[in-house]
Formats: structure tokens, C-alpha cells, sequence
């Protein structure tokens, strides 16, 4: 038997306020080699922006 090693944290957007990681995404805008997105929570409706790198681009 094989036994996985699990993060002490899990990965991924948490909301900063009541700490669902369900969310919407309400707007996406291209920058400059990267993707700034607006997101909002489902349970309380905070709005967060993220910034993703685009991998891969030519």
C-alpha cells in the first residue's frame, strides 16, 4: 500500500471573507502576457481580481 501525501493547505482562490471557494466570474481583460480577471463570490458576493500568466504564448 502506497500512501498519498496531502497539503496542509489546500490550493486555489479563497474568498477572503467568508472562505468559499465557489466563484463567478464577472469580467475577463487580456494585458499585457497576462489575463486579469474580476471575480465574484456565489455565497457572499465579494469581488476579487486575479492576475494569470498565459503559458504557452507566441
Amino acid at each position: 500500500m502506497t500512501h498519498q501525501k496531502r497539503d496542509p493547505e489546500p490550493k486555489g482562490l479563497v474568498c477572503p471573507n467568508c472562505g468559499c471557494r465557489h466563484f463567478y466570474v464577472v469580467y475577463t481583460r487580456p494585458r499585457a502576457e497576462k489575463i486579469l480577471r474580476r471575480k465574484e463570490c456565489r455565497y457572499c458576493g465579494r469581488r476579487v481580481t486575479t492576475t494569470e500568466k498565459v503559458v504557452g504564448a507566441e
